[in-house]
């Protein structure tokens, strides 16, 4: 497991890596695409693969914002509630409503065409490693009342590009990690505001370690060849 700790300590910047460079990919394109919208899109962006498929709740939300405050959370809530992008049911549930489908439709078209352009000549490679993604999140643990289980699996529309697959199965999968880390300082004793403020040093050393070692199991499903496939072929995505 120390081996796979390892790997795990390492392959989780190129996995960040990817995941922003389509976002800075599509940076220009993106805000114009908002302010056309007319919406302020907040957490709508992150939760583009999950509205489509279920609503939200409020203790979920605070699961995956977890650094955030309360008020922070409730305001974010409020907000889009009241410009219409979520509507609230009985139970609590959020659910999207047309306009934010909308809105997610036109995001999923223009991380198409970002994903498109940053790996172009990479078609295979992209394709190959959205498989392996794909493995790792249906295989990932998912630990009640955390933020994977809420944000897994993503939706994928019939016809999602290769590209945009990859994109938000890595979204998602980062997600697993989150939750190691969460289970690791909590295991220490601190809250999340105390591990928002740690430093290096031992005990920052402690946490992870720790979370190198719970984020390590799901790589476990994968031969070693699989493995050395993923780290490369991600590095090469990146550029890193």
């Amino acid at each position: 497991m120390q081996e796979l700790a390892g790997y795990a300590a390492a392959i989780a910047p190129l996995i960040d890596a990817v995941h922003i460079d389509v976002h800075a990919a599509d940076r220009q394109l993106g805000v114009e695409y908002v302010r056309r919208s007319g919406l302020r899109p907040g957490f709508l962006i992150d939760q583009r693969y999950v509205l489509p498929l279920r609503p939200l709740t409020r203790a979920g939300l605070a699961t995956v914002y977890r650094y955030g405050t309360a008020r922070e959370q409730a305001a974010e809530v409020e907000g889009q509630l009241l410009q219409g992008a979520l509507r609230e049911d009985g139970d609590g549930g959020l659910h999207a409503t047309p306009v934010t489908l909308a809105f997610i439709e036109g995001l999923y078209e223009l991380h198409d065409r970002a994903t498109a352009k940053l790996w172009a000549r990479h078609e295979e490679l992209v394709s190959e490693l959205g498989v392996l993604l794909g493995r790792l999140l249906d295989g990932a643990e998912r630990l009640p009342g955390g933020a994977l289980e809420l944000m897994a699996p993503p939706y994928e529309p019939e016809g999602v590009s290769p590209g945009v697959a990859l994109f938000n199965r890595v979204a998602a999968f980062r997600y697993h990690r989150a939750d190691a880390h969460a289970a690791a300082w909590q295991a220490a004793g601190l809250t999340a505001q105390e591990v928002a403020s740690l430093r290096e040093g031992p005990l920052w050393e402690a946490v992870e370690r720790d979370t190198n070692l719970r984020a390590a199991v799901p790589y476990g499903m994968l031969t070693e060849a699989e493995r050395a496939l993923l780290v490369q072929g991600l590095r090469t995505l990146s550029g890193i």
